[in-house]
């Protein structure tokens, strides 16, 4: 019963938020508390919600703090550069745009969190596809899918999860696979690609021109008004038809609220420090370098390091209050989702309906599927990531499938690095704090990201899969 009843509460959640029929927040808090009263464990709702706010809560706190200190980052011009290198790279045509998002959160996944990755790929590419009429659910699914192939690396999370687990090496895990994670992350630049293109025949072909502009109605992005400063401007290559006349593109107006969103890069925003750039630079490193090694909890180097930035670039307390503002409604709609998340969690885990889907699940394995358990892990990834957290997954459920295995003759070492295969769709879960921040950024719907995302994110695991069969790592 509990098993039906938990695949109950996750299918009703994920159509009502894709129906919009609830927010995300609504949903989050009330579909479990209803099913836990359904369940009869309605008297203990108060103990797990306290037990899920308090697993998440540091989550919380490094969002929060996180978001502050990013966002200090991007108001005094740390990232501009970086916007700048992909304007030059994009040339405003919408395939490169949707190729450079692929690019720049695969880069900055580096640092092995999805939250940072998502503010610094939407902080530097929303104004180009905001300003280019583009679809906003094509850069959440291009960079949540890039982010999830880079989430393997050791430091990221599933991987030391996995070895954890496993009582096994996790360079032993990793170094094998990168070639199959090599070619799952060729396949989100060519999904990339696809996707361009097509917003490239919705819209017509764009050029970045330098050269003055005589006709003001196909300006898209003035001298200062974009991030790309100097004295770009943006406009459209006429479409002709076949009577000769030049069909429309995107969005030759503009109104007043996309301009205003639009100035968040502004080249001459009074937030800017350019005498602080490598201050800057060399603190974000430091803090990275620190996360990466683990140097302190992160919520703790994220409010260190958002205390010191904003002290230092803002030394008057009128200023500083003003940037803590600036990014409040970023941090109460992130920290809320992430609590809200905490009562979801906290149900699916105290009820006992995780442990009995995953068993469930395990237990409709055939035996005949023994030699193959690899191949089954793998699979079984992509729903048990997607509908579970990490930890459940790689604590509750990997050790049950690597024993299942290793009774058939199948290394631990296979079957780790089969569980890994699942991220490119983990990271659009409901249950990762990080995919909240990316949408509540991009300004889109948790469901419409949902909706998009997902086939594209089971194909690409599923070609990291393919990859790692076809090269024997798997």
């Amino acid at each position: 019963m509990l098993t039906i009843l938990g695949f109950a509460m996750i299918a009703t959640f994920l159509v009502l938020i894709m129906m919009k029929k609830m927010s995300p927040i609504a949903a989050l808090v009330l579909i479990p508390a209803l099913f836990c009263v359904a369940v009869g464990q309605g008297a203990k709702l108060g103990d797990y919600v306290i037990e899920g706010v308090g697993t998440l809560a540091p989550t919380a706190a490094m969002l929060m703090f996180a978001i502050v200190y990013f966002g200090v980052m991007i108001d005094v011009g740390l990232f501009d550069p970086i916007v700048r290198g992909i304007l030059r790279f994009c040339k405003a045509d919408p395939m490169r745009i949707v190729i450079g998002t692929a690019l720049l959160a695969a880069v900055v996944s580096l640092d092995g969190d999805g939250s940072t990755t998502f503010m610094i790929t939407v902080s530097a590419m929303y104004p180009l596809y905001k300003r280019l009429k583009m679809s906003l659910v094509v850069m959440t699914g291009v960079a949540a899918t890039a982010n999830g192939v880079m989430n393997t690396l050791p430091w990221g999370g599933p991987t030391a999860r996995a070895a954890t687990a496993l009582k096994v090496d996790a360079a032993d895990i990793f170094v094998p696979m990168i070639p199959a994670l090599a070619v799952g992350l060729l396949a989100v630049v060519l999904l990339a690609c696809v996707l361009g293109r097509r917003e490239r025949k919705r819209l017509g072909m764009l050029t970045l021109d330098e050269a003055l502009v005589t006709e003001p109605e196909t300006v898209l992005v003035g001298a200062g008004g974009g991030a790309g400063g100097g004295g770009d401007r943006l406009t459209k290559t006429p479409k002709s038809s076949s009577s000769g006349t030049t069909t429309g593109g995107a969005g030759d107006t503009e109104d007043g609220d996309e301009d205003e969103e639009f100035k968040g890069l502004d080249p001459h925003r009074s937030t800017l420090r350019p005498k602080l750039y490598w201050f800057n630079a060399g603190l974000t490193v430091a803090l990275l370098a620190a996360m990466i090694l683990e140097l302190m909890p992160i919520p703790v180097l994220f409010l260190l390091g958002a205390a010191l930035a904003l002290t230092v670039n803002f030394p008057h307390m009128p200023d500083q209050r003003a940037r803590i503002a600036a990014h409040a409604d970023n941090v109460l709609n992130v920290s809320g989702m992430v609590f809200a998340a905490a009562v979801f969690t906290g149900v699916l885990t105290g009820t006992g309906m995780v442990e009995h889907m995953a068993d469930w699940l395990v237990g409709a394995i055939p035996d005949a599927m023994g030699p193959h358990m690899a191949i089954v892990t793998g699979v079984l990834s992509l729903p048990l990531t997607y509908f579970m957290s990490n930890d459940g997954f790689y604590f509750g459920v990997l050790p049950v499938l690597a024993e299942a295995g290793a009774a058939h003759g199948v290394s631990p070492l296979e079957v780790a690095r089969a569980s890994i295969v699942g991220q490119p769709l983990h990271m659009s879960s409901p249950l990762v704090p990080a995919v909240y921040v990316l949408v509540g950024m991009a300004k889109v719907e948790f469901g419409d990201h949902t909706r998009f995302t997902v086939k594209w994110a089971v194909l690409t695991s599923l070609v990291v899969l393919g990859a790692g069969i076809l090269f024997g790592i798997i």
